[in-house]
Parts: structure tokens; sequence; C-alpha cells
């Protein structure tokens, strides 16, 4: 029996790490899940990546050397609720 108890305990030993090696959260079951997760993110910084090309655009555009009159109008009428009496608001949200 005791010849049998050290072999018993390293092939457990190994089973534990095989199977961790397999079913654990850095194992080779878990690759497909970091597949998706990948994609999901890449979709996800594609989105942001837009957003932040928009916002860029809207900074340069109110760089004050040269600011666009059309935007610094726009965020002036937004911020400060300013309209002419002639003048129809239609809110878009």
């Amino acid at each position: 029996m005791r010849r049998a108890a050290l072999p018993a305990l390293g092939l457990t030993i190994m089973a534990f790490f095989g199977a961790y090696a397999v079913l654990g959260p850095n194992g080779i079951l878990a690759y497909g899940d970091y597949k998706k997760q990948l994609a999901r993110r890449e979709k996800q910084f594609t989105v942001l990546d837009q957003k932040r090309a928009v916002l860029k655009n809207r900074v340069a555009l109110l760089d004050p050397d040269h600011a666009n009159p059309d935007i610094v109008d726009e965020m002036v009428r937004k911020e400060l609720n300013v309209a002419h009496p002639d003048e129809v608001i239609v809110p878009l949200k």
C-alpha cells in the first residue's frame, strides 16, 4: 500500500493540473469565450473611435483662432436656451 501511495498522489496532482488546464479560467475551453469577448470589444472600440472622431472634429471647429460660426451659434443656443421670437424649436430627443 505504501508503494502505491506516492504514484497515486503524483497521478492525482497531475490530473488536477490537467483538468485545470482544460477547464480553468485560462484553460483551453475558455479560449472560445476570449475570442467572443475580443470581437465584442473590437466592436465597442470601433464605435468609440467614431465618437472620438466626431468630437475631435467639433473641437477643431471650435478653435479660438478661427471658430466655425454655425457651431458656436449652435452651442450658445443649446447652453443658454436662446431663440428668436419667430423661431420654432423642435426637440429631437
